[in-house]
């Protein structure tokens, strides 16, 4: 008998192989949007072990140079390597799938896919040595307030290796083929659909759209520092900013809406009754489409030195972000009330993202108004928002997905349910503590991105208990992460051939109710029982080899 390498079993295992095409991408993209956000959730961690050092020893472990690269590479490694290649594989998938659509000229598609996961090893760029003054360092340490684009020499003191800007570029690009792809792929499934497009579906084709609005001022930034980082062109820094504003909030948008998405799909699906009002949910996803798109970013830099009708005319268009969203959620409500939902994993982390949309939108708006901005602008406070959004609605809606999205790809059942609520008690505790951190040192005026401040009570308070939670959030994740990869290569069979997407997830979702009871010690323990099971798998392979 042909002895396999255990380590090549394991990989096929993982990146499902032995799948069709659609499949197999899709599993790429999910493998490789994990393998950025950890790296990315490293970045965060080393932050915040950088600003607890200070609070409570005086130390730095970290230079200037690792620090704030390590505040970017968290933002560029867990937005746009995690959050939107995630996005791209669940539409990916169930464009497909939903649709009956064959896939066409899959160069293109893989090209876009490769040309996008080679950006994130540009962005941090290799040592540079230059004879202009500024800091010189390793890590992609540049940001998007104010001074910048930083590192373009004649404008900035600061150096950065121009791979920063060719990572930006690839990302361009390969953002641009992908997400063309999808559309071209709606347009083609329209010419043979008697239906109207789900509204899920609908979402996810607004969302390419999105991509494509919301990535162009990009564009013209990152070409304008590529030519003047060569010295082509010269550089005119606010306009450079707005034109970079694009993205600015249309990437914050890109990945909320899927889950908003989600909701649209979960929510009937787990209370067994129809969507409300999908004429609607259908004019939510445009009105989210029309108020999303555009300079909408312009209200990230209202302190900057820019007429006072522009800023007004911003703020007014992100307010009416409520407009579709107070439809959305009433929607949502009217289709749940009354329902009666047995407790599961897929529906508490459905829950999740629904209360927690509401809660981080109402901070939005509060944001959103000029007179406040002029307060809380740049503060810890408005990082308190924007990770109680990522936290609390997007991150439980991609859950709620997987756990159902994996079971569909894999034919696996999940290998251990008590794990997945472990998961969300460590998870929820962890980013509720880094939410409150950051609110209390940002409604106490500290400043984001200071890696020296003052020594009061109220900050060392805030910065420690955002830490640990960092900590337990990122653990419990640990177990979340090794439960996935024991389902793919050792879940028991699905069954789940033959049946509908909401089959499918009542089918998982009832796998996976409340467990009865769950001790201390399991939770103590359940990491080590992971590891052990995961050991134990490899060590099977090698026997059933000899």
């Amino acid at each position: 008998m042909e002895k396999s390498n255990p380590l090549v079993k394991l990989v096929s295992s993982i990146f499902l192989l032995d799948k069709d095409w659609v499949t197999r991408v899709t599993m790429a993209m999910i493998v490789l949007s994990l393998v950025w956000g950890i790296l990315g959730i490293i970045d965060a961690l080393m932050v915040r072990i950088e600003e607890a050092s200070w609070a409570l020893f005086q130390y730095l472990p970290l230079s200037p140079q690792e620090y704030e690269g390590s505040i970017t590479l968290h933002g560029i490694r867990d937005l746009f390597g995690f959050a939107q290649q995630l996005i791209f594989a669940i539409f990916f998938y169930f464009t497909f799938k939903m649709l009956n659509v064959q896939p066409r000229a899959k160069w293109f598609f893989n090209i876009g896919f490769i040309l996008f996961n080679i950006a994130f090893m540009l962005f941090e760029g290799p040592i540079i040595l230059t004879n202009q003054p500024g800091f010189d360092n390793y890590f992609g340490a540049t940001g998007w307030y104010y001074l910048a684009p930083l590192g373009l020499p004649g404008y900035s003191l600061y150096v950065a290796s121009s791979t920063w800007y060719w990572g930006w570029m690839l990302m361009d690009i390969g953002t641009y083929m992908t997400s063309g792809y999808l559309i071209y792929h709606f347009y083609q499934a329209t010419k043979t659909m008697k239906e109207k497009l789900p509204v899920f579906l609908t979402f996810g084709l607004m969302i390419m759209l999105l991509i494509q609005i919301g990535y162009a001022g990009e564009v013209v930034a990152n070409v304008w520092d590529l030519t003047t980082f060569y010295g082509l062109t010269g550089m005119d820094v606010i306009a450079n900013q707005v034109a970079f504003g694009d993205l600015w909030h249309a990437i914050v948008y890109i990945t909320w809406f899927p889950a908003v998405a989600s909701l649209y799909l979960l929510i009937p699906t787990l209370s067994g009754k129809p969507l409300y009002s999908e004429k609607a949910g259908r004019i939510s996803a445009l009105l989210y489409l029309v108020f999303s798109a555009g300079g909408i970013g312009i209200h990230h830099i209202y302190m900057a030195d820019l007429p006072l009708a522009l800023k007004l005319v911003v703020e007014a268009i992100t307010l009416g972000v409520v407009i579709p969203t107070m439809m959305t959620f009433f929607n949502l409500w009217a289709t749940v009330k009354g329902a009666s939902i047995k407790l599961n994993i897929i529906a508490l982390w459905t829950a999740t993202a629904w209360a927690g949309s509401i809660a981080g939108g109402v901070l939005g708006i509060f944001n959103a108004i000029l007179a406040n901005d002029s307060v809380e602008h740049e503060t810890e406070f408005i990082v308190s928002h924007f990770h109680q959004m990522i936290y609390w609605a997007i991150v439980p809606a991609g859950f709620a997905v997987l756990y159902y999205l994996i079971p569909m790809m894999s034919g696996k059942m999940w290998y251990s349910s008590k794990t997945a609520w472990i998961h969300y008690a460590g998870y929820m505790l962890g980013t509720t503590m880094i939410i409150v951190g950051f609110s209390v040192v940002g409604i106490a005026g500290l400043v984001r991105k200071e890696l020296i401040f003052p020594l009061t009570p109220t900050y060392i308070f805030g910065e420690v208990l955002s830490t640990v939670g960092a900590v337990i959030a990122d653990v419990a994740t640990i177990g979340w992460l090794i439960n996935l990869v024991l389902t793919i290569v050792r879940g028991k069979p699905a069954n789940l051939e033959g049946q509908e997407l909401p089959q499918v997830i009542n089918t998982v979702a009832m796998s996976m109710k409340a467990p009865d009871k769950i001790e201390t010690r399991q939770i103590v323990t359940f990491p080590l029982n992971l590891i052990k099971g995961l050991g134990t798998h490899i060590i099977h392979s090698k026997k059933n080899d000899k």
